[in-house]
């Protein structure tokens, strides 16, 4: 999975989004704040599509309107607004036209500035963008790759507000937990990482382990011109990646492993190398 996923674009000259708050708004009327804020959103190099062709099959998505425009448009935002999600759905649906047996999982974790029509329209553009590779909601143990297979489906959408309980394609959010450390420091991230796998449910939710490390203020204050890839990412990654080295799939295992800039080391093939522990299992068992 990639964290972010859709920051590979972010409109520097839109305003700020009503994720942020009210001081970084005033602040970003000042070109250059809109810079170096562009400079710690974009968490991913990649297009939609890249991730795709890359391996990633998990998205963290975060949504918004554009307070004051006409309509009802969704884009994805984080800092500052990125492409429009009907976009994104549509780049996402195209591959899996090209390869009717991989399957996604869309996860909308984060909304701003919509009310119920907003809502109602996102919904409906989710609907028209997939139609039938929409799988509806169902016990988690059930979903195998042969079920998805059969039924010709292809996206799981997670979907974490209310309104979920009105469409029998949108599994709720509690089914996609993803705890979060929110920490600079990869020793702390890394002890999280393990505490929350061991906590994890046996049955019937999926499972996050969000290998990402988070800028606090002062990171950024002191960092300003260097960014998230630069102060952060680039120095942790190695270290993350042996983390996820060591893990077993399965039931207490790792189930989903997000990263920023997924293309930086070989976090998608390392995370897939991971199935090949599974069936090492079943050969034994049988």
């Amino acid at each position: 999975g990639s964290h972010d996923s859709f920051s590979y674009w972010v409109d520097e000259k839109s305003p700020v989004g009503p994720d942020q708050a009210t001081a970084i708004k005033r602040l970003a009327r000042i070109s250059l704040v809109r810079k170096i804020i562009k400079k710690w959103s974009v968490t991913q190099n990649l297009t939609f599509k890249e991730q795709l062709e890359g391996g990633i099959r998990y998205f963290d998505l975060r949504v918004s309107s554009k307070p004051g425009e006409i309509g009802q448009e969704i884009y994805f935002i984080h800092g500052l607004f990125g492409i429009r999600v009907w976009d994104g759905l549509e780049e996402m649906n195209s591959f899996l036209e090209q390869h009717p047996k991989e399957v996604i999982f869309l996860d909308f974790n984060h909304f701003y500035a919509m009310d119920d029509s907003h809502h109602h329209f996102l919904i409906n553009r989710i609907r028209s963008a997939f139609e039938s590779k929409l799988c509806c909601v169902e016990c988690v143990e059930y979903v195998t790759l042969l079920y998805m297979w059969e039924k010709k489906h292809q996206v799981l959408i997670f979907y974490h507000h209310p309104l979920h309980q009105e469409y029998p394609f949108l599994w709720p959010g509690n089914k996609m937990p993803a705890p979060w450390a929110n920490t600079t420091n990869v020793h702390k991230l890394l002890q999280f990482l393990e505490t929350t796998l061991g906590e994890r449910s046996r049955y019937g939710t999926f499972h996050v382990s969000q290998a990402i490390l988070t800028p606090r203020v002062k990171t950024i204050a002191r960092h300003l011109v260097r960014g998230l890839k630069n102060t952060l990412v680039h120095r942790n990654l190695p270290m993350i990646l042996n983390w996820v080295k060591a893990q077993k799939p399965g039931v207490m295992g790792v189930n989903i492993i997000t990263s920023d800039f997924v293309e930086l080391v070989d976090f998608a093939a390392t995370v897939i190398a991971l199935n090949d522990l599974l069936l090492e299992e079943e050969e034994s068992d049988t």
